[in-house]
């Protein structure tokens, strides 16, 4: 009789010296990047990457609008901690909430001229910070192969 591994067992081998070296620096990626774009935004724009990030997705959406359900999903975030940030950019003038005409129930955030203009005032801060934290380590990587790796992980 001869031994037929199960699908699990089968997949259950050690991890070589490259694979146990990414799987290791995965969760410090995961922590540390998104702090560092933070910090460098908040130093020189006074925005926080989140508060980019949220003007971003509107600037890229037709009419520069999304449901707040529908932003949340773009920034991965909560409903609520969408909804703290686009109160303070509301606050600012850089968006406004408009009531769904369709249902009434829900809300858009819109980005305003102002909003526009302040994501383009802060785009070079966020792309040397993507740069320097991030894509300037990559040099000699294919990273289309990487962007697909990523994706294929990511769903």
């Amino acid at each position: 009789m001869t031994f037929q591994p199960t699908p699990t067992e089968a997949a259950v081998r050690p991890l070589n010296a490259d694979e146990e070296a990414i799987v290791r620096s995965l969760p410090h990626l995961i922590y540390a990047l998104p702090r560092s774009i933070d910090a460098d935004m908040m130093q020189e724009q006074r925005m926080s990457a989140t508060e980019y990030l949220t003007l971003m997705h509107l600037s890229e959406a037709s009419n520069r609008r999304l449901r707040m359900g529908d932003l949340s999903t773009a920034c991965e975030m909560s409903l609520s901690g969408t909804t703290r940030v686009v109160h303070r950019l509301e606050n600012e003038g850089f968006i406004r909430r408009v009531r769904c005409d369709q249902d009434g129930r829900s809300w858009y955030a819109v980005l305003t001229d102002a909003g526009f203009a302040r994501l383009e005032e802060a785009w070079p801060t966020n792309l040397a910070a993507v740069r320097r934290h991030f894509l300037d380590h990559l040099a000699g990587i294919d990273l289309k192969s990487l962007a697909t790796a990523l994706q294929k992980v990511a769903m």
